[in-house]
């Protein structure tokens, strides 16, 4: 018999309570559904509600419940609802008729966005420590690899000569960024939602405030109405995590041609790659690809979630259970990305000879040859239109602007001298002076310095 029964003449049928039943996948919620009862009862037996007697016993019961179920001790009985419906008929099964008190002044309906809350909570602390790990991962490869230079793209040409160090401190930034979103996630779930009831509170005289403070809220919510119908801070989580996914598959992506025999930028360990049943000679980089192909189910479920809640009325409605197997399978994929990523990219080889060449056979140093002229007094677009000629011209001759002859040069325009030679150099462009944000070395150095002690 369901505890909520009474008003009903007939039993559900079987396929309805398969239908409706979510505890093959809410049980995961287990140790924060029996902390905040336990909470929720010492609140109880301040405020008078139920006796000293009622109140130690459910606590002893509750502790060992949780104790029992984190051992493997306790089966979970198929015709339970919910992890909430399996934790009563539990106790009641063990301790009697002090069990049935303890959903005193509370609903389902807050009882489950209690729960949610304290594991966005959780979760979001174990994810930012994995964040954290992979920025300081990064930082260390960094260190390394400040004089290591590499070619910069743009619409994937060879652009400027940056650093690898630099290029690492790019996903440095959008993962320090990833770690203010996720900063901010945890402010606004951390407002304590028990006691709100079904969705118009209690008569009971109750302490929220009791209660946030037994499981560490900073405050309490404010809105009946609002508090057992929002799920914005799920919707919060599931986005800051679908931007982390984006900046991982942004940087797999890299990986994977760098890996590439087209490239040869890197090498990754042969830990993190696999083979071809057909193939013998391949080494394929399927963690990375893995990674980058999860990236769509972690935006997939961000969109569930915001199409389930985008036309439900005031205040819960069942289709809410759906926030449940979205926001776990999130996490969770999220989570494993970030730890198999960060062990991937500490082993990879940088393979330095092979950056710097194709550094050196590029047009990578033309942007610096126009400033040359700007800087003795030619107006930019000019000087633009006079390297683009160069350009085309060894273009054409199977040459590098390096390899021009200073009459060669001076045929184009008069302001070139020897001097030039020095800014065709490939290092010339990570040496630039007064440029905060430059792959200047020393710049470099000190950025991965205040991170480093940041985050430390």
């Amino acid at each position: 018999m369901k505890m909520w029964s009474g008003r009903f003449a007939e039993q559900n049928a079987k396929e309805v309570d398969i239908f409706n039943n979510s505890l093959h996948f809410d049980k995961v919620l287990y140790k924060y559904d029996i902390k905040g009862s336990i909470a929720h009862v010492k609140m109880l037996s301040k405020q008078g509600i139920i006796t000293k007697e009622d109140e130690i016993k459910l606590v002893e019961a509750l502790e060992n419940l949780m104790k029992d179920i984190d051992e493997g001790k306790v089966t979970f009985n198929e015709e339970y609802e919910d992890i909430h419906m399996a934790v009563e008929s539990i106790l009641t099964d063990r301790i009697g008729d002090s069990a049935k008190r303890i959903h005193t002044c509370r609903s389902r309906n807050d009882q489950v966005a209690l729960d949610m809350k304290m594991y966005v909570k959780a979760e979001i602390m174990e994810v930012m420590g994995l964040v954290k790990n992979l920025i300081f991962t990064l930082l260390e490869i960094a260190k390394d690899n400040t004089k290591t230079i590499m070619p910069g793209y743009t619409h994937m040409q060879r652009a400027q000569t940056v650093t690898f160090a630099h290029h690492l401190c790019a996903y440095v930034e959008m993962f320090r960024r990833d770690m203010d979103r996720l900063k901010d996630a945890y402010k606004r779930t951390n407002v304590m939602p028990l006691g709100a009831g079904a969705l118009a509170c209690s008569t009971f005289d109750i302490d929220r405030d009791y209660v946030a403070s037994l499981l560490d809220f900073d405050s309490i919510t404010l809105n009946s109405l609002d508090t057992v119908s929002d799920r914005d801070y799920v919707i919060e989580l599931l986005d800051d995590l679908a931007i982390i996914m984006m900046h991982l598959s942004r940087f797999n992506e890299e990986i994977i041609y760098w890996a590439s025999d087209e490239f040869k930028f890197i090498t990754v360990s042969d830990k993190y790659s696999t083979g071809s049943s057909m193939m013998p000679q391949k080494k394929n980089p399927d963690v990375a690809e893995l990674i980058r192909g999860k990236t769509g189910r972690v935006y997939g479920n961000l969109m569930a979630m915001l199409t389930v809640m985008k036309g439900l009325p005031l205040a819960y409605n069942k289709d809410m259970q759906e926030d449940k197997e979205s926001t776990f399978d999130s996490v969770d994929t999220v989570k494993q990305c970030l730890s198999i990523f960060t062990g991937m990219i500490d082993t990879i080889t940088v393979n330095k000879d092979v950056l710097k060449d194709a550094c050196v056979n590029s047009f990578m140093n033309a942007t610096d040859v126009a400033e040359y002229l700007v800087k003795k007094g030619c107006p930019f677009r000019d000087a633009h239109f006079v390297v683009g000629n160069l350009v085309g011209k060894c273009v054409r001759e199977n040459k590098f602007l390096q390899d021009l002859t200073l009459d060669e040069f001076r045929e184009q325009n008069e302001l070139f001298e020897d001097d030039i030679y020095e800014v065709l150099h490939v290092t010339t462009g990570i040496n630039k002076k007064n440029m905060t944000a430059s792959p200047k070395e020393d710049i470099v150095k000190k950025y991965i310095e205040k991170i480093l002690d940041e985050i430390k």
